[in-house]
């Protein structure tokens, strides 16, 4: 049986892959020998820029299977019977670090999910936390810079970590998640993921409710604490995507069951919380857990780079039956994670394999840019209406609108009976063991304790004695502790 023969990406043959072409038996190099050019220059442009956030990721594909029938509450054809199957990727990461960081690091973890319908694709983009540490993404650059690396020292400083929070409250709820023992997934296959969010589902009859998505890991959760993850860190910084790889390629398939809170749109207005506050959650007295389906991942990336890398998720990625709330973060985002693929991966992103719809095809007027493909077919035209049998809209709206009033400008959002900063994070600490509380303080005391400023350590420990006095106080003792040491 022939060998199969090295080319170059022009398809010419390669007679020689490993001596470079000279002036003479140990000369110069030659600027005509085309293949250690092209490989050379094509080295130096393997790599993308990385995402600012969530730039460490691993990443599988599966399927989603709906077990309950939800089509009281939503239209959504993926979710419209009991045993319909649709084909997904799901991208886990780490939040603040870069892609060289280790996996297993006290951060909150990405969980999203790339639904493939026969309606176009679905992107649910959410955390393995249920809550966030603002509410309005005009901090959000202000925020990410705070957890990044300093450009002066280069490293995580905890001034300015625990400097931003100190002038954050909204922050405790999710600081308190963060500290807590959920804070070091064990594995990507042992936490839950949510849509965090608050979402907007519409049924059949134009009825409208808001939702919040919560997959359960059937794993079980598991978790790390501090010392066990800098040793896991220091040992294996790829643990959690050796973990995920390994498990499916034993045959061992992670799975997670979807439930959802459903809240008739008519309860938002007097809801004792802004149920459009992602610093907040829902309470399951009132809004309890509805089973949708199961979750399943089964098959490993053929290439890390073009599939999970490459990846890239929007929420505004809807299809007919779900839509956005006026969750403020949620709306910032319908920008943000759009532009950020487009500047990283070029408009054409959305042909990649990994981004473009399986279960449809996308027909639109989109033409030309980087790295465009003729695939539109000849003499199609790029333009809207025409005489030409192009793609026409639809005139149905993916969803219901959201009713506005009053003038714009710059506001704070609407308080609730219940939406103070610190009421949520309390509750919180109270459903805690005494051994979790005793954790949670410890981590919060590590880090707090470094801090220079003693404003700032001061502003921090009122947001802690604000959420619950025993918890401000073994926290304020703790800090006290470790910096007298």
């Amino acid at each position: 049986m022939s060998k199969r023969v090295l080319t170059t990406e022009s398809g010419a043959p390669v007679a020689d892959n490993q001596n470079s072409a000279s002036a003479g038996i140990g000369g110069p190099l030659l600027l005509q020998d085309q293949h250690l050019l092209e490989k050379l220059a094509r080295f130096n442009r393997e790599r993308i820029p990385e995402r600012v956030v969530h730039a460490r990721g691993s990443g599988a594909y599966g399927y989603f299977e709906v077990t309950d029938d939800v089509t009281g509450f939503t239209h959504a054809d993926f979710l419209g019977s009991v045993g319909k199957r649709t084909q997904l990727f799901l991208r886990f990461s780490t939040v603040a670090d870069s892609l060289g960081g280790a996996d297993a690091v006290r951060d909150p973890r990405g969980f999203a999910v790339k639904f493939y319908t026969e309606q176009g694709n679905y992107d649910l983009v959410g955390n393995n936390t249920p809550v966030f540490f603002i509410k309005d993404p005009i901090k959000f650059p202000d925020f990410i810079h705070s957890q990044k690396r300093d450009p002066f020292t280069g490293r995580q400083e905890p001034d300015n970590v625990w400097d931003f929070w100190a002038h954050s409250p909204e922050a405790t709820h999710q600081v308190t998640w963060l500290m807590g023992d959920r804070g070091i997934p064990a594995s990507y296959r042992h936490m839950n993921g949510y849509g965090s969010h608050t979402y907007q589902w519409t049924n059949a009859e134009g009825e409208t409710f808001f939702v919040k998505y919560h997959f359960k890991t059937n794993q079980g959760v598991r978790s790390l604490s501090s010392d066990q993850a800098a040793e896991l860190a220091g040992k294996n910084p790829n643990s959690h995507q050796t973990d995920l790889l390994q498990a499916i390629e034993r045959g061992v398939n992670p799975s997670w069951t979807l439930h959802v809170q459903i809240m008739p749109a008519a309860d938002a207005a007097e809801y004792r919380f802004n149920p459009f506050d992602l610093t907040k959650v829902w309470p399951h007295r009132d809004y309890p857990l509805q089973r949708v389906g199961r979750l399943v991942l089964d098959r490993n990336p053929d290439n890390v780079f073009a599939e999970v890398e490459q990846a890239a998720f929007s929420p505004n990625n809807f299809v007919p039956g779900i839509g956005p709330s006026p969750d403020k973060m949620l709306q910032g985002r319908l920008f943000a994670y759009a532009d950020a693929h487009r500047y990283r991966l070029g408009v054409n992103h959305t042909l990649l394999a990994v981004n473009a719809p399986k279960a449809t095809t996308a027909q639109n007027y989109g033409r030309d840019g980087l790295m465009a493909s003729n695939s539109q077919g000849r003499g199609a035209k790029n333009y809207e209406p025409n005489s030409y049998d192009g793609p026409t809209e639809t005139g149905r709206a993916l969803s219901a609108p959201l009713s506005v009033t009053g003038y714009t400008g710059t506001h704070e959002a609407p308080q609730h009976t219940k939406d103070d900063d610190f009421y949520q994070a309390g509750e919180l600490y109270r459903l805690m063991s005494s051994e979790e509380r005793s954790r949670l303080v410890a981590n919060i005391a590590g880090g707090l304790s470094q801090v220079s400023l003693d404003d700032v350590i001061e502003k921090n420990l009122a947001h802690f004695h604000a959420a619950d006095p025993e918890y401000g106080r073994r926290v304020e003792e703790a800090v006290h502790a470790l910096r007298e040491d």
